[in-house]
């Protein structure tokens, strides 16, 4: 038994109280079968898009997709996708239907469908249709093309990474034969425009399960991010790994929380570092200045995937701190503070978190207590009466103009002064004494 809301039910019972057959179809149903609250709910019917227009004609209606079958219904202000039963012609652009064709099954709709979790539809009357054992696929988590896996991605190669962020969202696995066809297919993956890749692979990010399908797809990631290529297999030589570079990639994004920012920083976090090492005599491996190097290539692979611009500031600065020491002194918090800002400081410190749970045993102990003391430090600081940056402080330039002082970059250097010398706990942050100061550096 499948509840679906009030907005979609009266979708579903006007089509039927007008002769047509209709069924809540796709994701909410694998959403209500998981136990899941659906984000979505769409509708298929045997009803041809006139018709659907002309049931709904007191209703607004947005012609999403007309010449493809697909209308959106609002009821009571959400938004209800309407699609005629369908199968589509040729995909000769690997993400298309040419063309459509309306048919008069559901069960001839469904067949159409990426994988068997997806092609379910539900009837309150008529119960659940499930052609493609979907419903045993949920059971035992698994991800399933319907049909024959390798039409099924030539049809759309997005498929290919929907697939994975499935696997990863629900913690599945991939099916043996849907896996062997996503790798041999996976070039079909260059046809797909950056956008939708990149909110793809966001979604794989973010999944659960996201370091089974790192481990087990690395070749797909390397086709969307050529440049992580390199990371596969590349033994890092140092005792603080146990994993390779692309391995240890893997198991630090899955350590991380499910912050979409913090994990794509760690998808790119050591990107740099087989351009970067080199071997002592000791044999050794090492990564010198593999963050700063890292950082570059970050900002041109966000660019090319058309990241927008505050993910990509905070993924390249995150990449390229991410193996810096951090400050064990009040004064050097504060600075740190000003310089990167609150809330990607604490960034910072997850991404610190997750890099070490990815690395080998070897000094864990004194990294995790270097990590505690700057928690500690780093609350310690947010107690007392913070100036973390020039505008922090309890004088400003209008200040210094009235006290004399001209407009211009030694107004900036006074400033920064008196902030460098509250940092330092050699000033109070106090109007009285920073005037006073400021007279003197007049």
């Amino acid at each position: 038994m499948i509840e679906i809301p009030a907005h979609a039910l009266t979708v579903v019972e006007r089509l039927e109280r007008y002769g047509y057959e209709a069924y809540v179809v796709g994701g909410c149903v694998r959403d209500s079968l998981l136990g899941r609250k659906p984000k979505d709910w769409d509708v298929c019917t045997n009803a041809l898009p006139e018709e659907v227009l002309r049931v709904f004609k007191r209703f607004h209606v947005i012609k999403t997709g007309l010449q493809h079958g697909t209308v959106t219904v609002m009821v009571s202000h959400e938004p209800v996708e309407v699609t005629t039963f369908r199968i589509d012609g040729n995909y000769t652009d690997n993400r298309h239907p040419d063309s459509v064709n309306f048919v008069s099954r559901v069960e001839e709709d469904l067949a159409r469908r990426d994988f068997t979790i997806n092609a379910m539809a539900y009837n309150p009357t008529r119960g659940l249709v499930d052609a493609f054992d979907g419903q045993r696929d949920l059971q035992t988590g698994t991800i399933r093309c319907v049909g024959e896996p390798d039409a099924r991605f030539n049809e759309d190669g997005l498929r290919i990474l929907r697939a994975l962020r499935f696997a990863a969202r629900y913690n599945f696995g991939i099916e043996t034969e849907t896996a062997f066809s996503i790798h041999r297919n996976r070039h079909l993956l260059e046809n797909v425009s950056v956008e939708r890749i990149f909110t793809e692979l966001k979604g794989i990010l973010m999944g659960e399960g996201v370091l089974g399908m790192m481990q087990a797809f690395p070749d797909v990631f390397t086709i969307i991010i050529p440049e992580l290529a390199p990371a596969v297999g590349f033994d890092q030589r140092n005792p603080h790994h146990c994993y390779d570079v692309w391995t240890h990639t893997a198991h630090a994004v899955q350590a991380a929380p499910a912050n979409e920012v913090l994990r794509l920083a760690l998808l790119l976090h050591d990107i740099a570092k087989p351009a970067t090492f080199t071997q002592g005599e000791d044999g050794k491996g090492h990564f010198y200045d593999h963050g700063t190097k890292g950082a570059e290539m970050a900002r041109d692979i966000l660019l090319h995937l058309k990241s927008d611009t505050a993910t990509l500031q905070t993924v390249v600065t995150l990449v390229r701190e991410h193996d810096s020491m951090l400050p064990t002194t009040a004064p050097g918090m504060r600075r740190l503070i000003g310089r990167l800002g609150l809330e990607l400081l604490q960034l910072l410190l997850e991404m610190k978190q997750a890099d070490m749970a990815a690395q080998s045993t070897h000094e864990r102990p004194e990294k995790q207590a270097t990590l505690r003391e700057a928690r500690l430090l780093l609350e310690d600081v947010l107690d007392e009466q913070p100036a973390f940056t020039v505008g922090d402080l309890q004088v400003n330039g209008r200040d210094l103009i009235s006290l004399g002082a001209k407009p211009g970059p030694a107004m900036g250097d006074i400033l920064k002064t008196l902030l460098a010398e509250v940092q330092d706990e050699i000033l109070p942050n106090t109007r009285e004494a920073q005037l006073a100061r400021a007279k003197e550096l007049l």
